[in-house]
């Protein structure tokens, strides 16, 4: 019988790679775990701030009085407190309401347009640039919006309007001509590059639009917008209202929903549209049929990972809305956020009073609904994965 070899000893340098890896692994996975715990350390302490405000019989704040119309904390002398966080949260969702229907249009036009139809150079150039606007604070575009925006549109809000009007007709415009071109034409304006094409065209409809706005003003509406919508339709006019940070927060929102949506997009495997258009559908059936709803889940993810980031929005808010606490339906009145509310009234309240206590149920009530949304895309986006992988999208 033969006895075994001893084994051989290791080289210095494996045993030294070998322990970098494992020490490698473990500061990765202290990380991840150190993440979550502070997320829900972060949770817990709200709740553990909030929970006396019902525990606690003299507070005289309940789920009925929490629900009035009205907020009032008091602040003033002689002034009753009521603490109703109904307005509140009406205006937190009015401002995500407009910000994403001005948002998300466009960022999966773009993502749709970027991901499909752009050619590659155009796109390496383009994407990078859209996705680094995510990266500008916050406060900046509030305080363009509040500062330069917000006293434009309220000088010329006939030729804002008009601007919200022409503009898509306009693009609509544009392709049903493009269509009907001779084809040596339509070679020289490709399709790919109709993002740079289409900019005059856009200029010049912005121009006519502005240049026109004054006098469709004086013949429609007899030279008074602003006092023609209020005597017809009882719409009052704010300078800082939800239409402003529509404007604003959808800018900030943009770059996220794209960067998403078009990984989303550019992650279906070209296979399958080109199989649909090989089978006989044109290419707006492939796209509508085939790729959007193989890329359902990622695009969804990203409307809501945007949503949760206008919900959360403070910034662009406080300084573009007017920060009254109101409940109307129009986008030319002011309105207050709960995440607005906190950054102004949290430093002159009184630690453990029953205002700084609603405040911190104010921030338990955006944190609760931001990690529901969160978790919900980030569930969705797994589930996209699992079905690249099936369709062999994936390695």
């Amino acid at each position: 019988m033969i006895d075994p070899l001893p084994p051989r000893a290791q080289p210095r340098h494996q045993w030294w790679r070998r322990l970098r890896d494992r020490l490698a692994t473990l500061l990765i996975t202290a990380g991840g775990i150190g993440v979550v715990a502070a997320v829900l350390a972060i949770g817990l302490f709200l709740a553990l701030e909030v929970a006396p405000l019902f525990l606690e019989a003299d507070s005289g704040v309940g789920w009925r009085e929490l629900w009035q119309p009205r907020w009032q904390p008091g602040t003033l002398p002689g002034e009753s407190p009521l603490f109703g966080l109904q307005p509140l949260a009406w205006g937190t969702l009015k401002a995500a309401f407009w910000a994403l229907l001005f948002a998300v249009p466009l960022a999966l036009g773009a993502a749709i347009h970027s991901a499909l139809y752009m050619p590659p150079r155009l796109r390496s150039r383009l994407k990078p640039t859209l996705e680094l606007m995510e990266a500008m604070p916050g406060v900046v575009v509030g305080f363009v919006a509040g500062l330069v925006l917000a006293p434009w549109v309220e000088r010329h809000l006939a030729g804002a309007l008009a601007l919200v009007a022409v503009l898509p007709g306009g693009l609509l415009l544009a392709g049903l001509a493009w269509r009907r071109m001779p084809m040596p034409w339509r070679h020289r304006l490709p399709q790919g590059w109709a993002g740079l094409w289409l900019m005059p065209w856009l200029a010049l409809l912005a121009g006519l639009a502005l240049w026109l706005s004054p006098w469709l003003e004086s013949l429609l509406f007899g030279g008074d917008l602003r006092g023609w919508l209020e005597a017809h339709f009882g719409l009052g006019y704010a300078s800082r209202n939800a239409m402003i940070v529509g404007l604003a927060m959808g800018f900030a929102v943009i770059p996220g929903i794209y960067a998403l949506a078009e990984d989303a997009l550019s992650g279906v495997p070209a296979s399958l549209g080109e199989g649909a258009q090989a089978l006989g559908a044109t290419r707006w059936q492939s796209l509508w049929k085939v790729v959007l709803p193989a890329a359902a889940p990622g695009v969804f993810s990203a409307v809501m990972i945007g949503a949760g980031r206008a919900v959360g929005e403070t910034m662009i808010v406080l300084m573009a809305s007017g920060n009254t606490a109101l409940m109307t339906l129009s986008p030319l009145e002011g309105m207050r956020s709960l995440a607005a509310t906190i950054a102004i009234e949290l430093p002159e309240a009184v630690p453990g009073g029953v205002h700084y206590r609603l405040l911190f149920l104010a921030a338990l009530a955006l944190f609760v609904f931001t990690f529901l949304v969160n978790t919900l895309a980030e569930l969705v986006r797994a589930r996209l994965r699992r079905r690249y992988r099936r369709l062999g999208g994936l390695s």
